[in-house]
């Protein structure tokens, strides 16, 4: 029998820490919710989840030196994935009330207010997913649970390393276009709540734990 794979949820405060547990749990996966960096290291998946303010979630994460946790995992090639404000985190910058605050800059872009004629956006949505996606397999006509006011609404993917593989976008329409998933090779990020998702969101998370097991 095949071992179930070890998924750490990095513990910095987050609100929807618990109920990714419980949803990978359930998808499969041994889980445990720790800030130590050395299980986060060594786990086969790491999980960043966040809830709330941009600002306030990359304060939490820095002081428990989780920007270097991502990035000594990304730079080894060890899946991290991302979760709402835990993908949002993986821009450059996010802008909220007025505020500019550096995020973990592992893509280029700028979360910003939504253009929406009522904020935040919650509720279903569909996602308009890209050709052989490895978190929507078998779930691309689905919908998706999203709670959220800000998102990243332009990423130019000719930037970055010529060389390189450019990242997998996933889009969603509600007032505008935004990101709501993005595929990296290491690094994966859903703007919605995988957890809160149903049936659906519970195969893109078994999706996910199968794909690190290969």
């Amino acid at each position: 029998m095949t071992s179930s794979p070890l998924i750490a949820v990095l513990d910095y405060g987050s609100g929807n820490m618990r109920s990714a547990q419980r949803a990978l749990m359930r998808a499969g996966a041994e889980v445990v919710v720790t800030s130590d960096p050395d299980i986060c290291s060594e786990a086969a998946g790491l999980v960043v989840p966040g809830v709330g303010a941009f600002a306030a979630c990359m304060s939490g994460i820095r002081s428990i030196n989780g920007d270097l946790i991502v990035d000594r995992r990304l730079a080894g090639g060890r899946p991290v994935l991302g979760i709402c404000v835990g993908m949002q985190v993986m821009f450059s910058q996010g802008v909220e009330h007025g505020e500019d605050v550096a995020g973990l800059d592992q893509w280029p872009g700028v979360v910003q207010r939504l253009d929406a004629p009522v904020l935040p956006h919650m509720g279903w949505n569909t996602v308009d997913a890209p050709p052989n996606s490895i978190l929507f397999e078998g779930v691309e006509q689905e919908s998706f649970y999203f709670v959220h006011s800000y998102g990243v609404t332009s990423w130019d993917l000719s930037e970055g390393d010529p060389n390189r593989t450019p990242p997998s976008v996933t889009w969603t329409e509600y007032g505008q276009r935004f990101v709501s998933a993005v595929e990296n090779g290491a690094l994966m990020a859903t703007q919605f709540h995988p957890e809160k998702s149903g049936d659906a969101g519970a195969q893109l998370l078994r999706n996910w734990i199968s794909w690190l097991s290969e």
